[in-house]
């Protein structure tokens, strides 16, 4: 079972680097205070810097019917380049699958790995939720809804 401190949107421990999930691979994301924060297994860790180069990061939820899933997460990490870093995850993946927002509130995603045997903040940014009719979506932003997210300045 993965365990996780928290203090506020920040991780203060977790056991999730000594994980079976984390040796195998696999990516792991926990919600808390507004933030869901993707933990990054170490054969992953170079994806970082895809990471890093993303404005904003775009949460779609829908089913994805490919793996036979009734419903799945997309984060889409936006760089306006025309192959921009996805990452496609089951419910599994997830501590708490992240609902609609209410209007007007903000998620950030936050990317962490382990350093000096701690977790690290990697990559903060700012993230939006949207509801798509399957996954992958792959799209921009504007492509599901007329308003867009606000330039990262």
């Amino acid at each position: 079972m993965i365990q996780i401190v928290n203090h506020g949107p920040l991780i203060v421990s977790t056991n999730y680097w000594q994980t079976d999930l984390a040796q195998a691979g696999k990516y792991y994301c926990s919600v808390n205070a507004g933030a869901i924060r993707l933990l990054v297994p170490p054969a992953h860790r170079d994806a970082i810097e895809d990471m890093r180069a993303a404005q904003y990061v775009i949460l779609s939820r829908g089913p994805w019917p490919a793996m036979g899933l009734p419903e799945a997460v997309e984060l889409f990490f936006e760089d306006t380049t025309d192959e921009p870093f996805a990452l496609h995850l089951s419910r599994q993946t997830f501590d708490l699958l992240p609902a609609a927002p209410e209007p007007e509130r903000e998620w950030v995603l936050s990317v962490w790995d382990e350093k000096k045997g701690r977790p690290h903040k990697a990559v903060e940014r700012p993230c939006y939720w949207r509801r798509v009719p399957r996954i992958p979506w792959l799209r921009p932003w504007q492509d599901v809804t007329a308003t867009p997210p606000p330039a990262a300045g």
